[in-house]
């Protein structure tokens, strides 16, 4: 395999496409019911991160951001279609330092109001029990019974104790944002193109606060709502003690489980100089969503559709998601709801054996007896990949530094990391592979829609690091080939999109599928 030159911080550095792999953590599929926990709070459930350079056409100074939430959507979910929780806090952190803590966090904030529609039945005006009475189009939401809105901060420094600022729209007035009404079917819209009219509309040009780049007022975009389901896997194979040929074809080879679900997502774009602190490129980000410790159940609601509880008391953390589904398949069934409810600078203390003895290789060994799972114990190579990033892609010079100084030093913990000095791929030449692909922009240097993390997780996993390290372990990560015989093993779940399957520009991803057509 070619050798790739990264040019990072002024410093060139030589590494394979295969060793570039290492900053992808063991994950199987997306973050569904992942903990025993959240499995009963769908609403605050967070299913996927994705973080890139927005290559839409004229926005590569910008990253964008897209937390989804509300897993396995039914296309015809009526007549309670899916709302954020508005007695929930909503978070996109990012780490623009490198020590596992957050230093700017976007919060979201959700309101639904219905405007207690009634007809006349009999002489008495009566409530109709349907989110809209008529067609919805762009221009015209008369017809609808209920508004979800939602507001944004900014947050410098810690989340609870640090400054907050407004999120205005560009006209410097506005902080009440709109999230369209999910797609209730093709009668009520007309078609899904009418519907994307429709959703455009509430994609929303902001003012980011604090940020003014040579004096000039920096500004992003923010879109919150329902989308059709990115993720991409054969599912039920996989969780079927892995019942497909690893080494088939990687694309063809089996369905995509959930091709035909929707899912909610808070999608923001930020000018790069806002996100990073200067002089660090890497930046890293995981997204949490947190409910009010005290929930009291009113037996007689009013007539408004927030008052079926009260709620009350510090915001508690009952979700978090940076990686693709580090919960799902890499932590222990009785610490899930730990991890929820964790940062990632506690990483080291409370997860560190999953990591470093984990057990997604040896279930592949004993699935797959031909495929001996890697005998360097501990992993120091997933230590590396999980914690710090890959040195000279998207490793922060903090831990660089730290760790010229103290060889086991291990900063952070897991979420996505993303160089944004290195360029962007163009819409329609991304590799589904990402780094492996030799494609530098993509997984695991943050990831895209279209890139393929499970077959990527799969090879690291098994040990494709060790084996691009050579037997004089050239990148420090502690094992050699010999340490991983199925190290070079293409691993495959047989699923796989193009970025071209995706929207080619803000928020990217497709529009919901219909509740009927």
């Amino acid at each position: 395999m070619e050798p790739i030159r990264i040019k990072s911080r002024s410093v060139a550095f030589f590494v394979t496409a295969a060793l570039l792999a290492m900053a992808a953590t063991p994950a199987l599929a997306s973050s569904h019911r992942e903990a025993p926990f959240i499995a009963g709070q769908p609403k605050v459930d967070g299913t996927d991160l994705y973080m890139f350079r927005s290559y839409e056409s004229g926005k590569s100074a910008n990253v964008t951001f897209l937390a989804d939430y509300i897993p396995l959507q039914d296309p015809q979910g009526g007549p309670n279609f899916d709302e954020f929780d508005a007695n929930a806090l909503y978070e996109i952190h990012v780490d623009n330092v490198g020590d596992g803590k957050e230093h700017l966090t976007y919060q979201f904030r959700f309101n639904n109001a219905s405007k207690s529609t009634p007809l006349t039945v009999g002489g008495k005006q009566v409530k109709i029990p349907l989110v809209n009475f008529g067609g919805v189009a762009a221009g015209d939401s008369s017809k609808l019974n209920v508004t979800e809105t939602y507001s944004m901060k900014l947050v410098t420094g810690d989340r609870r104790k640090g400054a907050a600022a407004d999120v205005f729209m560009t006209d410097g007035v506005t902080k009440t944002f709109t999230k369209p009404v999910d797609n209730i079917g093709n009668k009520t819209f007309g078609s899904v193109a009418n519907y994307e009219a429709y959703a455009n509309q509430y994609i929303y040009p902001i003012n980011i606060p604090g940020c003014k780049p040579g004096g000039v007022q920096a500004t992003g975009r923010v879109f919150v709502g329902q989308r059709a389901e990115p993720f991409y896997l054969a599912l039920g194979q996989i969780f079927d003690l892995i019942n497909l040929n690893p080494l088939g074809p990687e694309t063809g080879g089996n369905s995509n489980d959930i091709y035909n679900k929707n899912i909610s997502t808070i999608a923001l774009e930020v000018p790069i100089a806002c996100l990073t602190n200067g002089t660090e490129p890497v930046i890293g980000a995981f997204t949490t969503a947190s409910v009010r410790q005290g929930r009291l159940i009113n037996p007689k609601p009013a007539s408004n559709i927030n008052s079926a509880s009260k709620n009350g008391g510090a915001w508690s953390q009952v979700s978090r998601l940076g990686m693709p589904l580090v919960n799902e398949v890499v932590i222990g069934l009785e610490d899930k709801d730990k991890f929820n409810s964790s940062s990632p600078k506690d990483d080291v203390n409370n997860f560190a054996d999953y990591v470093t003895n984990p057990t997604l290789p040896a279930l592949i060994q004993t699935l797959f007896p031909s495929a001996p799972a890697p005998t360097n114990f501990p992993r120091k190579d997933l230590i590396e990949a999980f914690l710090n990033g890959v040195y000279g892609l998207n490793q922060p010079q903090f831990v660089t530094n730290a760790k010229a100084t103290n060889p086991s030093f291990v900063a952070a913990g897991e979420m996505l990391r993303l160089n944004t000095s290195l360029p962007v791929t163009a819409y329609g030449s991304q590799k589904s592979l990402g780094v492996i692909g030799g494609d530098n922009a993509g997984f695991p240097n943050g990831r895209r829609p279209a890139d393929d993390v499970v077959d990527v997780s799969l090879r690291v996993a098994m040990g494709v690091l060790c084996v691009a390290t050579g037997s004089t372990d050239t990148f420090k990560v502690g094992c050699k080939p010999s340490d991983a015989p199925a190290g070079s093993a293409a691993l495959t779940d047989g699923v796989r999109r193009v970025d071209t399957d995706f929207k080619a520009s803000f928020p990217y991803l497709n529009a919901p599928l219909p509740g009927s057509m």
